[in-house]
């Protein structure tokens, strides 16, 4: 009999990709189409949730010419959180998908207020799903009168693929909806935003079994079972192995992200914290968040002409080596491109350069960017232990992992053993395609497997000083750049 396989979907913010994957955890192939961003009005980020299907559908297609898309038994699917995708009674999509960037439902946020936030794990904030219901029920009436269910963006590919309204407990506590220490609907915040619970999808665990494939057309065998996955973050950690109390992660792409896995709901609001659900039942993680990560390398690689980021990473590693300490009076660089979330909650808040001078290069720039996101996780870093959470040595993954210079700069600057794994690009589609396997029965040995690790990089102690008297500098910027919106 022919071994069977998983096929692992994961719809990001600029990418869509999916793998196939066999039962011993070997990536057979791998598809990825490039999405695009709507930014229609100042602090607004949409998209179109259709774009996902079609980028969907070219993924398949390229895997289908690959002799191991015959033998797909199951899907796990894994997307972009926090994002609403608003449909009708008919599943027509009533108003484009507003994403976990936007901005527009800042005042929605705090009219919220902070009152269920230990059930719902996190502060209300403007990116979070539920403020973005108050902001169409005050400025699209006519759109929120039509909602008949609210979907996260990557269980409209589900409904796509298989006909069924369903998420699951990690991207439903992304939606502060959700009583996270139970796992189940809270109706208090759902009547909050003028929803009632009839209109939010029916719930199951990321490891269980949510719909078959009944779309014709796609090449699929029949009966193949789609598991119920997660957010990409979680999911994420599932395709690294970060699946016990005390296992961590930094994730470093548009966003970036600080990780720890918990057995027990715990979280710090008050700091920005959030509390959410594994994708795994009876795991939670604690999650310090920045809106903007890798984005500010490839912003900085724009504004300065380089080529590409490699090559502004080669002058910053020419001119700035690691190895001798970086200039006290270089410049520094606020990372709140799209505002912030942990520690700040301001989604208003900008970023932004300081002690510029005449003799300023691309390279010194590329490299306070590079620190600037590093402080930036640094605070996040500290607010996730002020919720209790254990932080010790920390695997790096997403696209800013596969600069060595900036993996060893966030170990000086978070005194952290960080390591890069192999695979670790894939890692969210990995993460879905063990789900996928898991949820007909199979795959617990690959649960317990990590990815083997690329490198290791340890804090050094020469450099701890002065990144120490930088890291002041910039927390002292922070009122000032508070104070140009306030």
């Amino acid at each position: 009999m022919s071994s069977p396989v998983s096929l692992g979907i994961d719809l990001g913010t600029s990418e869509l990709k999916a793998i196939l994957m066999d039962a011993g955890g070997t990536v057979l192939a791998h598809a990825g189409v490039h999405l695009s961003v709507s930014r229609r009005h100042c602090g607004w980020s949409e998209q179109a949730p259709q774009d996902w299907w079609q980028a969907c559908l070219q993924a398949l297609d390229q895997l289908r010419g690959h002799e191991a898309y015959s033998r797909v038994v199951c899907i796990g699917l894994s997307g972009q959180m926090h994002g609403a995708v608003l449909l009708g009674e008919d599943d027509r999509v009533l108003y484009p998908a507003i994403l976990w960037d936007d901005s527009r439902a800042v005042a929605e946020a705090e009219q919220l207020g902070a009152g269920f936030a230990d059930v719902t794990g996190s502060l209300p904030m403007a990116g979070l799903t539920a403020p973005k219901l108050l902001w169409l029920q005050r400025h699209e009436p006519e759109v929120f009168q039509a909602i008949d269910c609210v979907l996260s963006p990557k269980d409209y590919l589900r409904l796509r693929l298989s006909g069924e309204r369903i998420s699951e407990m990690s991207d439903a506590a992304g939606t502060l909806w959700l009583d996270v220490a139970r796992r189940e609907w809270f109706t208090p915040m759902v009547h909050a935003t003028g929803l009632a619970p009839r209109q939010l999808p029916r719930l199951v665990e990321g490891r269980a079994a949510a719909g078959v494939v009944r779309v014709a057309g796609l090449g699929l065998p029949p009966g193949v079972v789609i598991a119920g996955g997660g957010g990409d973050n979680p999911v994420a950690a599932v395709g690294i192995g970060a699946i016990k109390g005390g296992d961590g992660f930094i994730t470093l792409g548009t966003s970036a992200a600080i990780v720890a896995i918990t057995e027990r709901a715990a979280g710090n609001p008050g700091s920005a914290v959030h509390s959410f659900c594994h994708a795994l039942p009876n795991r939670w993680y604690t999650m310090g968040a920045m809106l903007a990560g890798a984005s500010c390398l490839r912003w900085v690689t724009r504004l300065t002409g380089m080529r590409d980021e490699q090559a502004l990473l080669d002058q910053v590693q020419t001119q700035l080596p690691l190895g001798q300490p970086v200039p006290l009076d270089a410049p520094l660089f606020l990372p709140y491109l799209a505002g912030e979330r942990t520690p700040h909650n301001d989604p208003l808040l900008r970023g932004g350069f300081m002690s510029l001078g005449h003799d300023c290069t691309p390279a010194m720039l590329g490299y306070a960017v590079l620190e600037g996101v590093g402080f930036g996780l640094l605070d996040a870093l500290q607010a996730v232990q002020s919720a209790g959470a254990s932080v010790g040595a920390c695997a790096l993954v997403g696209g800013g992992a596969r600069s060595e210079y900036w993996a060893q700069l966030l170990a000086n600057i978070l005194q952290r053993e960080i390591f890069t794994l192999h695979g670790s690009e894939l890692s969210a589609c990995i993460g879905a395609a063990k789900l996928g396997f898991l949820a007909i029965g199979q795959g617990e040995d690959l649960l317990q497997a990590g990815m083997p690790v690329k490198a290791r990089y340890r804090p050094d102690a020469m450099q701890y000083a002065v990144l120490a008297q930088r890291y002041r500098k910039f927390q002292g910027l922070l009122a000032a750049a508070k104070a140009l919106h306030g």
